[in-house]
C-alpha cells in the first residue's frame, strides 16, 4: 500500500521490533519522519533508524519507559524537538509479561500489565496532544484477546486490551473538536517474539490452521493497516478497530 505521508511526523512507541519495527518502516516508506521509541531494544531501534535514513527518510530513536510519566514527557518533548510537532501517534508498546491465572496474580503483577498495556496509551496520548496538529491521527494497538478473552493465563492482558478498545472510542469523541481521529488495530496470531516467548509451537500451528487464510499473520500485515488508519485514506473512519486475525474471529 502506498499513501502520501510526506511532511508528516510519526511517533511509534515500542517502535524497534516486530509490529513496531514494521510500522516505523512502513510510515517512513510512505514519507513520514519517524520517532522510534524503545526501552530495552536500543540496538534494534538504531538499526531501524539507520534503515530509514539509508532509504532517504528521517528518523530518530528515543529511549523511554512508557510506564513512567517522567519518561513519557521526555519522549514527547524529544520527539517534538526533533521534528517540530507530532501528526501521527502509534501507541504500540505493550506485552503479556507472563501467563498467570487470576489465582496466581498479586496486585503488583496486575498493575504491571495494566500500566504497560493501558495506562501507557492514555498518558502517552495525554502528553502528545499539546504537540499534535489538528487533523492528526492516533492508532492504538489492542488484540484479539480483547474480543475472546485471550489464551490461558492472559486474562489481565485481555482485560487491558479490552479497555484500549473503549479508550479508543472515548478519545475519538473527546478529540473530535480538533479533528484528531483515534482508531485501533486488533491483531490475532502474528509471527512475533511475543508468541515465540509465550505460545507453544503446537498451539501456534493449531491456531493458524483455524484461520480462513491458513497461516499466521506478519508484522507487515498489521503495519499496513496502521499506516492506512494514520493516513487520509481513512479520513471517514473514527473510533473503530480493524481486526487483523485471518478470519479467526468475526466482530
Amino acid at each position: 500500500m502506498q499513501v502520501d505521508l510526506k511532511g508528516k511526523v510519526a511517533l511509534v512507541t515500542g517502535g524497534a521490533r516486530d509490529i513496531g519495527r514494521a510500522t516505523s518502516l512502513q510510515l517512513a516508506k510512505n514519507g513520514a519522519a519517524v520517532v522510534v521509541n524503545f526501552n530495552a531494544s536500543g540496538d534494534r531501534a538504531r538499526a531501524v533508524c539507520d534503515e530509514i535514513r539509508a532509504a532517504g527518510g528521517r528518523a530518530v530513536a528515543v529511549k523511554a519507559d512508557v510506564t513512567r510519566i517522567e519518561d513519557i514527557r521526555r519522549l514527547v518533548q524529544e520527539a517534538s524537538a526533533a521534528f517540530g510537532r507530532i501528526d501521527i501517534l502509534v501507541n504500540n508498546a505493550g506485552g503479556l509479561i507472563a501467563r498467570k491465572a487470576l489465582g496466581e496474580m498479586d496486585m503488583a503483577f496486575w498493575d504491571e500489565v495494566m500500566h504497560l498495556n493501558l495506562r501507557s496509551v492514555a498518558f502517552v496520548t495525554q502528553a502528545a496532544l499539546p504537540h499534535m496538529t489538528d487533523g492528526g491521527a492516533i492508532v492504538n494497538l489492542s488484540s484479539l484477546a480483547a474480543r475472546d478473552g485471550g489464551g490461558p493465563g492472559s486474562t489481565a492482558y485481555a482485560a487491558a486490551k479490552g479497555a484500549v478498545l473503549t479508550l479508543t472510542r472515548g478519545l475519538s469523541k473527546e478529540l473530535a473538536p480538533r479533528k484528531i481521529r483515534v482508531n485501533c488495530v486488533s491483531p490475532g496470531m502474528i509471527d512475533t517474539t511475543f508468541h515465540d516467548t509465550f505460545t507453544k509451537p503446537e498451539a501456534r500451528k493449531a491456531t493458524a490452521a483455524r484461520t480462513t487464510i491458513g497461516r499466521e499473520g506478519t508484522s507487515d500485515d498489521v503495519a499496513k493497516a496502521i499506516v492506512f488508519l494514520a493516513s487520509d485514506a481513512s479520513s471517514y473512519i473514527n473510533g473503530e478497530s480493524i481486526e487483523i486475525n485471518g478470519g479467526l474471529y468475526y466482530v
